[in-house]
């Protein structure tokens, strides 16, 4: 076995020091274009743009512990396969070994298991409380999941209030989305924590923006809570990722993120809205 482990440890970590190298690339070109799209590509395989602290670590949990672990594990099990096929099939070994029990044998393969666990929970442990503590909030949305579409209210902000559906695929203009695009955005401030309230109107829905690293399931009759603080301006998509019933795939969520003055400029325009400059008009949360 440890003949094995020094042959494959070379290759390893070359492969694991490349997928790194490529993954830092990426994340520096995305990290450094201002109003970003947070939306998935065609043939994506990696996450969608970090716009949040909370996704930056979990894409360096993903990317600088777990796949260097996986990998070493997925070829060791490999090479280990490889070696029992080619040295002791019937023709390498005509006369079977009758060994049945190694004790040092046994306990490595217990023992190193566990101390490989242990090393992944405690930063996932860490991640996890720092996604599920809130910090005092500068803004709070509540976010109702209906069947099928979001209703969305900024409850410390005069009330506003609106439903966001989504565009139609015959009407969408040049830029928006297949799916993704709606016709009332969120709009929240850049560099602002922003607590999201969250519950279903009939079944259960689940309230998530992969940009932001946050999902929540939307229960009927219980509120939960998540948070995110963008560290990009642009507009970051998400959607329903419970299966809550025949048009489940069709109940996107939109979060524009503006500057501090764009958002004061569209909070004005809303509570006149709301004060009945225009009644019959669903608040438009599209910022210019």
């Amino acid at each position: 076995m440890a003949f094995v482990a020094d042959r494959i440890a070379g290759p390893v970590m070359a492969a694991s020091a490349l997928f790194l190298a490529f993954s830092g690339v990426a994340m520096a070109q995305d990290a450094g274009q201002p109003g970003v799209v947070g939306q998935p590509e065609p043939w994506q395989t990696g996450f969608q743009v970090a716009a949040s602290a909370v996704m930056e670590d979990i894409e360096h949990f993903h990317n600088v512990i777990l796949m260097p672990i996986i990998t070493v594990i997925a070829l060791f099990v490999l090479a280990l396969l490889l070696v029992v096929i080619f040295r002791y099939n019937q023709k390498a070994n005509p006369i079977p070994s009758k060994l049945t029990h190694h004790t040092g044998l046994e306990i490595a393969w217990t023992v190193l298991p566990i101390i490989i666990l242990v090393f992944i929970a405690i930063p996932s442990f860490r991640l996890l409380y720092y996604q599920q503590t809130i910090p005092q909030a500068d803004l709070t949305i509540k976010a109702t999941g209906a069947q099928w579409y979001w209703s969305f209210e900024y409850p410390d902000l005069g009330g506003i209030a609106f439903d966001a559906n989504m565009i139609e695929e015959k009407d969408l203009k040049p830029g928006q989305p297949r799916l993704l695009a709606v016709d009332n955005e969120v709009v929240v401030p850049v560099d602002k924590v922003v607590r999201v309230q969250v519950t279903g109107a009939d079944v259960i829905h689940s309230f998530a923006i992969p940009s932001f690293g946050i999902k929540i399931d939307a229960i009927p009759g219980r509120l939960n809570e998540t948070w995110f603080k963008a560290t990009h301006t642009g507009i970051f998509y998400g959607q329903c990722s419970e299966l809550c019933g025949t048009k489940h795939a069709f109940m996107p969520v939109a979060i524009r993120v503006v500057s501090e003055a764009d958002f004061t400029s569209w909070l004005s325009t809303k509570k006149a809205e709301m004060e009945g400059h225009n009644p019959d008009k669903v608040a438009s949360a599209t910022a210019n």
